[in-house]
């Protein structure tokens, strides 16, 4: 079994729409570098922004 790693250590990223920190999760392993808001609340903000112009 895979040694736990301290929430501390995980990589941290600032979300796109309200610049929050986030962390790192287990189910963005494969996609992490594509992730860019820290929750599905800011990605719809975003999006609503984003057609308003």
């Amino acid at each position: 079994m895979a040694r736990m790693r301290k929430k501390s250590d995980l990589p941290v990223k600032s979300c796109a729409t309200c610049g929050r920190p986030f962390a790192w999760r287990k189910k963005w392993a494969a996609v992490w570098d594509e992730v860019r808001y820290c929750s599905d609340k800011c990605r719809s903000e975003r999006r609503k922004g984003d057609n308003s112009t």
